[in-house]
């Protein structure tokens, strides 16, 4: 697609939403992975190779999709290996090992809402570290109100939920900061380098370290069967469209422009995980609803910001 088709708004809100159905239902099919591999909630080494399997298969199928539309092999440029390696480490190796431990130890429901936070996150990135824009007291009015929603899916009868871990929510946060970070870094490195390849040979790379991480760590994966293997597929090619298309993205729009879309990601997530988790009593609650339109204001908000 040409570069004045990707910085139409109207293509860039059908390409930025298709992107986020797709890491809507990773909530929900994270989880069904985790039954159909009989991978336990504290096995943490598991999850990792779990993770790790899923990245190798994407970058594999991306740099593929991509060598084929492109009719030539995609091959990375050599100053590239540098932000290929490095975003590695942030986009697949740090976001997502904090990323399948946090859905393990959380619902589908509240782990969607709170990953909503990676848009706040990306914007005061692009802001204050990128510096690729300026941050006005409407985007501000959006961030609060987005955060807001955050805070209210983990408040309890009894007032905030103090028994935040790592191991659930707090490793969720630590994903969606991953995430932001990451947002930036593709920003700045997809202007001398082809986005597909940098998404492509980054999730191989941050994959293949996963897998030896977890493989070491004593993690095994069993229980392949047509259903799950197609699981693992369908995983794989969430990662490979959905940050293929968000990176191109990315490299012809201002930041939050296209991550503001990122909005809908705990909405998607919420009512994927209700339909397919039966967590209907979370998502569709008071709390659940109060927080969702929350997020929702944070949506409107950003975007009057940038009109």
């Amino acid at each position: 697609m040409k570069k004045n088709t990707l910085t139409r708004t109207s293509v860039v809100c059908v390409l930025a939403i298709l992107c986020c159905i797709l890491w809507g239902s990773a909530t929900p099919s994270i989880k069904k992975g985790y039954e159909l591999f009989n991978i336990a909630a504290g096995d943490t080494a598991a999850q990792i190779l779990f993770a790790g399997m899923r990245f190798v298969l994407a970058g594999i199928l991306t740099i593929l999709f991509g060598s084929i539309i492109s009719r030539k092999v995609l091959v990375p440029k050599k100053e590239s290996a540098a932000p290929i390696v490095k975003l590695a480490m942030v986009q697949t190796i740090l976001q997502y090992v904090f990323f399948y431990i946090g859905h393990a130890h959380t619902s589908g429901v509240k782990a969607a809402i709170i990953n909503g936070s990676n848009v706040f996150i990306a914007i005061l990135f692009a802001v204050y570290l990128f510096r690729y824009e300026k941050m006005t007291w409407i985007k501000l009015a959006g961030c609060i109100a987005g955060f807001a929603g955050i805070v209210l899916i983990n408040l309890t009868g009894s007032g905030f939920n103090m028994n935040m871990s790592l191991a659930g929510e707090g490793a969720i946060l630590v994903s969606a900061t991953a995430y932001a970070l990451s947002s930036g870094m593709i920003k700045k490195y997809s202007q001398n380098e082809n986005p597909v390849v940098l998404s492509g040979y980054q999730f191989f790379i941050g994959g293949i370290v996963m897998c030896a991480a977890g493989f070491i760590a004593g993690g095994r994966i069993i229980g392949f069967t047509v259903n799950s293997s197609l699981l693992l597929v369908y995983l794989a090619m969430i990662s490979s469209v959905a940050y293929t298309i968000w990176g191109i993205l990315l490299k012809y729009n201002p930041v939050a422009k296209v991550t503001v879309f990122g909005f809908t990601n705990p909405i998607f997530g919420v009512i994927l995980s209700a339909i397919f988790l039966g967590e209907g009593s979370q998502a569709f609650g008071i709390r659940g609803l109060a927080a969702l339109a929350l997020v929702s204001l944070g949506i409107f908000v950003i975007n009057k910001a940038k009109q």
